[in-house]
């Protein structure tokens, strides 16, 4: 039990600071870009395709781990991440800027590997708990970084935060390398090898999807990224738009949002699962988003907003760390990481589409479109999961074997 806290804890902290790398860039890429000529479509198109790159590689890199361990992917995937970054930093072109977007995309898999080396480590409720720490660790992340980078480049150096970003990574590649042991015992390993399931196959990656089990989480997985994504990168337009905020106060807005969600997954998570089951805080995460995204979309001034927001971010942190901790007891330990690899590329798929289709409704319908949209796709998996998720027994997870 010590042994598995000291990890959870260490793979805590390197998550925290691969989402600081990560975050510390992310905003600064659209003025980055625009050194370059590229115009909004342009960039846009960038964002995508770092999106479309982790569609593609995360699930690979995850069913990969389930045969060949978990450490070996991380530093496959730490050192994709160092590359991609100096590539960034060193860019002298458009060109250059999008090949360093496809290199992380693909072997930037890192934070589902996470998922299931602490699935490794941890069971029952202390899994959901370890997923709620992961959670917390994204959400510092996302607070630090940005004001860190956009501190860094002040005077317009777009390249010192991300070589910043680049040594980052570098020193969570050399903390895995000595400091991270393999959470899959060496007899697993070779018997997972043995096993026909355990054999890489991108067909039995989506053979998933229409698991009994399975199935279901994903698409709710699916529908709440699609959902929620809209509201994260649609959020500073509307903000504009609707409330006339400028940059500072949209980047305060957003930096309360971070902390209700590390506080909701660091430590309402704990109380959370004392009493209720995965499954429980999966319909009622839904049910609670799908009236704050209809809130958020009503809202008329920034104190409602602000008032708006706490149930939201409750909401979404209690249902991301319930959707995978679900998931991690609907398949058997040998599928774990090619489903939570699975589970990351829908989120990358939603970051493709959400954007798009947002900033569309926004600018030809009305700053309401995309909190009404948001609602009415949690709406319908509120009904989804009260008739596929709620009730599924879970002896019926995973499904037995053929």
């Amino acid at each position: 039990m010590k042994d598995s806290r000291r990890l959870l804890f260490l793979i805590t902290l390197f998550v925290f600071v691969d989402v600081l790398g990560f975050s510390l860039i992310l905003p600064l890429l659209p003025y980055y870009a625009s050194t370059f000529g590229a115009t909004p479509q342009i960039v846009g198109l960038l964002l995508g395709t770092n999106a479309l790159a982790q569609l593609i590689g995360a699930p690979i890199l995850g069913r990969l781990s389930d045969r060949f361990g978990r450490r070996p992917l991380l530093l496959l995937s730490l050192a994709g991440t160092v590359v991609g970054f100096l590539l960034l930093a060193t860019a002298r072109s458009l060109e250059m800027m999008f090949l360093s977007r496809v290199v992380d995309g693909l072997l930037g898999g890192d934070i589902s590997l996470a998922q299931a080396y602490i699935s490794d480590i941890t069971d029952g409720k202390e899994r959901t708990r370890g997923f709620g720490l992961l959670g917390a660790a994204f959400g510092l992340g996302f607070i630090f970084g940005p004001a860190l980078g956009g501190t860094l480049a002040a005077d317009g150096v777009y390249a010192r935060p991300t070589f910043v970003a680049a040594g980052l990574s570098l020193l969570n590649l050399i903390g895995v390398l000595f400091w991270l042991p393999e959470s899959l015992p060496e007899e697993e390993r070779a018997r997972r090898a043995r096993e026909p399931r355990a054999a890489f196959s991108l067909r039995v990656l989506w053979d998933t999807l229409r698991l009994p089990c399975v199935g279901p989480l994903l698409q709710t997985q699916l529908f709440f990224s699609l959902a929620f994504t809209t509201f994260e990168t649609i959020f500073a337009l509307f903000a504009q738009a609707r409330l006339k905020l400028d940059a500072r106060a949209t980047s305060y807005v957003l930096t309360y949002v971070g902390v209700l969600v590390v506080l909701v997954q660091g430590v309402g998570i704990r109380l959370l699962v004392r009493r209720f089951s995965d499954k429980q805080l999966v319909f009622g995460g839904s049910a609670l988003l799908a009236l704050s995204l209809l809130g958020w979309a009503l809202v008329p001034s920034l104190p409602w907003l602000l008032v708006v927001l706490a149930p939201l971010a409750l909401a979404a942190g209690t249902l991301r760390v319930a959707v995978n901790s679900a998931l991690t007891r609907s398949v058997w330990p040998e599928e774990l990481g090619g489903t939570l690899g699975l589970s990351a590329s829908l989120g990358s798929l939603s970051r493709i589409v959400s954007p798009t289709v947002g900033g569309f409704l926004l600018g030809q319908v009305g700053t309401a479109a995309p909190g009404l949209l948001g609602a009415a796709l949690m709406g319908w998996l509120v009904y989804y999961t009260w008739r596929r998720v709620l009730f599924v027994p879970d002896l019926a997870c995973p499904p037995p074997r053929a």
